[in-house]
This record gives C-alpha cells, structure tokens and sequence, in this order.
C-alpha cells in the first residue's frame, strides 16, 4: 500500500471527497494526511480526519500566512495537537520565492513551529522554496541550541546540499508529481541517492499533478505515479517503494503507526 503522507483534502469540496478517497482506495493509497496551512483552518481539520478512518492531519501556520494573523506561541501551536488524529506540525517553513510574509516573520513562524514540534514530540513537515540556506541553517541552530525534533522536506525540489544536511540532521525527504515532470532530471538524481530509510512520497494535492496527469487537478490516487517513477529510478519495483514509504512514514509520525 502506499500513503499520500502531505496533501488538501480540504481544498475538495464537501460533495467531492467522497468519490477523491474512492479513487485513493482503487488506487492503493490506503491513508492520506491531510495538511494544516493556518491556524483557523488548522482547528477544523481533526474532526475531517475522525470522519474517515485512513485519515491523518497536521496543524500549523504556512510561510504565505505568516503575517495574517497574530504570531503563536509554540505552546498554542501544539495545544492543537492533542486531538488523536493530529500528528504532526506543519506545514511550517520558509517561501522566499513568492515573499507573501516578510522574511523575519516568516523566520519567526518556522522557528516557533519548531519548537512547537518539539514540545509535541510530533515532526514537523516543511515548506522550502528558494530558502535552502535559511532553511538548513535554522535547523541546526535550533537542534544546536534546543535540542532535536523529528522534520520532514515536503514536497522535495531543492537542492542536493539541502537534501544531504537535513538527512545529517536526521530528516526525512518527501518526492511528490515533481519528480516525474521531464525537465526533473537532477532532482531525480537526488531521489536515487536519499537513503532509502528517509525516503516518503506525497501529492501535495491539489496541486503538482504527476505526468501523465500534469495540469490537472492533483489528487491522492496520483501518488502512485510518483511511486512509480521513484522505483524506476532506485531500479526497484514499484511494491518495495511502497513498502519502504510506509515504513518510513510510520516511523516518522509515530502516533499513526
């Protein structure tokens, strides 16, 4: 089986999931997590997942939404985690491509969601968009000075120096329909080299849909595509992704284990 470990279900209408987590299912995506990106919409998103019972969720602020509302405190931030089918942080980060919050605010945000994730004891998934050196730099100065928690890049399309200080650090690596777009040639390079017991694979849905589906609107089915594609470039088959994924997965958020 596989498992979509990062998209939006809730950007799917009401009517509409029903036949998306169908599709899932036809497909052999048996659990998806379904992603925190505000605070508000952070506090709806357990009773979602308590409606379905292969459903996970994250709580957390996105680097975009940074400056929209008032900073949290990391104890707030994982106050929201008590719920049994919130397991992890996130998504947490930095944007500096889109700048939609200022930097300091949005370095602010990421560090709070750290400690957030580490006074849960949950990982904390990461948004990393043209701030690599920001990004690493604030986890080791966070793990240096705080002490370790458990992350996971989502949505991998950095760089390889990136991809190799977060493993050092202990973290996880997340492929999602990137990876099969032609023109991804170097980040599958860095697909086949991550350690296999770090590697996860997403959707990110509804955006970044994989080929043969790119364009469209991405949905948890599609994960398998990308499973695919990172089989092909491990030279395994598709199976021993998934199985590898899956235990990486249950590894890393250990309350869905």
């Amino acid at each position: 089986m596989l498992i979509d470990s990062h998209c939006h279900l809730d950007y799917f209408t009401e009517a509409e999931r029903p036949a998306v987590l169908a599709r899932a299912a036809e497909a052999g995506v048996a659990e998806m997590v379904t992603i925190g990106t505000t605070l508000a919409q952070s506090r709806t998103l357990p009773a979602m997942a308590a409606s379905q019972q292969n459903l996970w969720c994250t709580v957390g602020v996105h680097p975009h939404h940074a400056s929209e509302a008032p900073m949290p405190t990391p104890g707030e931030v994982a106050e929201l985690t008590h719920h049994p089918r919130v397991i992890g942080i996130g998504e947490s980060g930095l944007d500096y491509f889109y700048d939609r919050a200022p930097r300091d605010v949005q370095q602010e945000n990421f560090r709070v969601h750290i400690r957030a994730a580490r006074l849960a004891g949950l990982p904390l998934a990461i948004h990393a968009r043209d701030a690599d050196n920001d990004i690493a730099n604030i986890l080791q100065d966070e793990r240096d000075n705080g002490g370790d928690f458990m992350f996971l890049l989502h949505c991998f399309s950095s760089s390889r120096e990136l991809a190799e200080r977060a493993v050092a650090m202990g973290g996880y690596v997340s492929f999602s329909g990137i990876l099969t777009f032609p023109k991804s040639s170097e980040l599958r390079d860095i697909a086949r080299d991550i350690p296999a017991d770090r590697l996860l694979v997403e959707t990110d849905a509804p955006y970044l849909a994989p080929v043969p589906f790119r364009g469209k609107r991405n949905e948890p089915a599609y994960v398998a595509h990308t499973a695919k594609v990172l089989a092909e470039v491990r030279h395994l088959e598709t199976k021993a992704v998934a199985d590898v994924t899956t235990g990486n997965f249950r590894r890393l958020f250990r309350k869905a284990a």
